[in-house]
């Protein structure tokens, strides 16, 4: 008996401290000596990340580019097929492998301007086959990137003469091959022309075999000197500041604006002066060189884009010694770090305007015809009908030549 009232005893205290904990901390007349330890609020670049100012309009231009990467990696599965075809039970089980999370009929159907869905009219199952339209667009890329052979050498060499050492891995120069707007066979088809300028070491090390002078100069001083001519500003506002935009809704603390201005006039090396980032005692100084870097880095892109993955490899090549993510949030006037898409991109804010890039290139018009593609959704859908037709035919004349 005593045993079951201890017991009782026991729940009852257990639930009382239970509806204690759960309620907020009262201060009564026994316990106003106590103090209530408060766990400090976490500062990290996690929290960083999910509290910082949106740009809505960049978030949502990189789920629309999601989605061209992801019609762009289908072309190529079935690019690969013989016949330019493939069903949909091929396409279903490389779903994943290209990075769909959605049945494939589904992703086929968003896009007529460029899957184009038919019934085969031999072996009766549903086949997939890239439009006319979308076939167009990805030739030209092909061609434009082609007839800018001397632009990528420049860029190649722009990127060697950032580097602490003049060279570069070939393989992290593959991984950003798509945002530096080099063809896939570039190693065979451009390099080998250039080899008095850029000669292939081993094990696979692109080098700079001497520093051309014109080419050292970064993108953000040609938007200094406009500045200077055009505004009629200061040189002293203007000989190492940056183009500062931030998002709409950015909360500007006080003495925010006075600390911005002074580490806008704070002298820094440039990015293509050839001098031991190591040596710079101050932090600030250094911290402003790296912010060169990032820029002139992202500045030679074709979309003023890259993911954060991908940059954190040449960290060491250009002395990059920091958390990149860290680094980046720390001036979102400059850089802007969307998590939408895939993966996390940092993007140059003031390389585009409502959702679309300022100083458009050769490159990138092609790719945007590409995405407005992807924005067409299911609009204007009678031109693919009658492709459906003309298409139709075709496969029936292929499919009966490989009945026969």
């Amino acid at each position: 008996m005593a045993s079951i009232i201890s017991g009782a005893r026991n729940i009852h205290a257990l639930s009382l401290r239970s509806r204690t904990l759960g309620e907020p901390f009262q201060h009564g007349p026994f316990n106003r000596s106590v103090q209530r330890r408060w766990k400090k609020p976490v500062d990290s670049a996690r929290t960083r990340l999910e509290g910082r100012t949106r740009d809505h309009r960049l978030d949502k231009l990189m789920v629309q580019l999601r989605n061209l990467r992801l019609a762009l990696a289908l072309h190529e599965v079935i690019s690969q097929q013989r016949n330019r075809y493939a069903s949909l039970q091929l396409l279903s089980k490389w779903r994943h492998e290209v990075g769909l999370n959605i049945e494939i009929g589904a992703f086929l159907k968003k896009y007529p301007h460029i899957f184009q869905i038919y019934v085969h009219p031999v072996k009766k199952n549903h086949c997939c086959k890239i439009t006319q339209k979308m076939s167009d667009l990805i030739a030209e890329e092909d061609a434009v990137i082609r007839e800018n052979e001397v632009d990528i050498v420049q860029r190649l060499k722009k990127l060697l003469m950032l580097s602490v050492n003049g060279t570069l891995n070939m393989h992290a120069l593959w991984l950003i091959r798509r945002e530096l707007g080099l063809p896939d066979d570039y190693r065979s088809s451009i390099l080998p022309n250039h080899q008095h300028d850029l000669p292939l070491e081993f094990p696979d090390t692109l080098s700079l075999v001497s520093r051309d002078e014109a080419l050292a100069v970064a993108k953000v001083e040609e938007w200094r000197k406009r500045e200077y001519t055009e505004k009629w500003l200061a040189e002293s506002e203007t000989k190492y500041a940056f183009p500062i935009n931030f998002p709409t809704g950015f909360k500007i603390e006080k003495g925010f604006r006075e600390k911005l201005k002074n580490w806008q006039r704070l002298p820094y090396t440039t990015p293509y002066e050839k001098n031991d980032s190591h040596l710079i005692c101050n932090v600030e100084r250094l911290e402003k060189h790296i912010v060169g870097v990032l820029h002139e880095l992202l500045s030679l892109t074709v979309e003023k884009m890259m993911p954060i993955e991908r940059l954190s490899r040449f960290r060491r090549v250009y002395a990059m010694e920091v958390n990149l993510r860290e680094f980046l949030l720390k001036y979102p006037g400059i850089f802007y770090i969307s998590t939408k898409g895939s993966a996390q991109t940092v993007i140059l804010r003031e390389s585009y305007s409502k959702g679309c890039l300022i100083e458009p290139n050769p490159v990138y018009i092609v790719r945007r015809k590409m995405l407005d593609l992807i924005l067409s959704g299911c609009r204007n859908i009678g031109e693919c009908q009658q492709d459906s037709a003309t298409w139709s035919a075709e496969e029936y004349d292929l499919g009966s030549s490989h009945g026969c």
